[in-house]
């Protein structure tokens, strides 16, 4: 259940500011258009939590949430909006580039695909530059109350295909329809149960490590 939702701050640039706390981190990125606002209201059921905008690519900044007190969700801004000024694109990518390698709290990112879409250039730049950082990932396919459902099930087997993906890999994911939204919470909260990857144990560490209780685990998106 969501108790609170605070809005810590924005990042805006590679070394400005960014929080200082200790609690697990799970980053949301995408193009500019790809519904993420969307998904996140209806991620935490909060109709305002993240704007949506009318005119893609507005965000340049980074946007960390805090929830019940225990992770951190950050926003990061749409990638891939051809009417941004390329200037503009060359402030977000040391941003999202320098966030992504530098945040020890970071325990995973969720990447948006448009589901009615084949994944972009950019799309394929964000996957490679993630695998060569080696940051969990989760995909998750928007937009699916667009198309009909044997549709949904065509599109995400032939993007599985171009990412080199499994099809159970995604999550088919409905802002309209709340469809997703529950394997979607459950996913991101997996990533904030787990240990940093950038810290990974010796083996004789990693055999006597303890798990703690699962009601000891921190968060929770019912």
């Amino acid at each position: 259940m969501i108790k609170s939702l605070e809005f810590i701050g924005p990042m805006a640039t590679a070394d400005g500011w960014r929080p200082t706390n200790d609690l697990p981190e799970v980053a949301f990125a995408g193009r500019s258009n790809v519904g993420k606002s969307s998904l996140l209201n209806r991620l935490v059921r909060r109709k305002a939590f993240a704007r949506v905008s009318k005119t893609p690519g507005r965000t340049r900044e980074i946007n960390f949430f805090k929830v019940n007190g225990e992770f951190v969700l950050a926003d990061l801004p749409g990638y891939g909006y051809a009417r941004i000024a390329k200037a503009r694109k060359e402030e977000w990518l040391p941003l999202i580039e320098g966030y992504l390698r530098a945040s020890t709290a970071l325990r995973g990112v969720v990447q948006l695909l448009d589901v009615r879409h084949h994944p972009s250039a950019e799309d394929l730049q964000m996957f490679d530059f993630l695998a060569e950082v080696e940051v969990p990932t989760i995909v998750a396919l928007t937009k699916i109350d667009k198309l009909k459902p044997r549709e949904v099930l065509k599109r995400v087997h032939e993007i599985a295909v171009a990412l080199r993906l499994e099809d159970e890999q995604m999550i088919p994911f409905s802002a309209e329809t709340n469809q997703g939204r529950d394997d979607l919470a459950e996913a991101v909260v997996s990533l904030v149960r787990m240990p940093s990857w950038r810290t990974v144990a010796e083996p004789e560490e990693a055999e006597t490590a303890e798990v703690p209780p699962a009601d000891q685990l921190p968060g929770e998106l019912p």
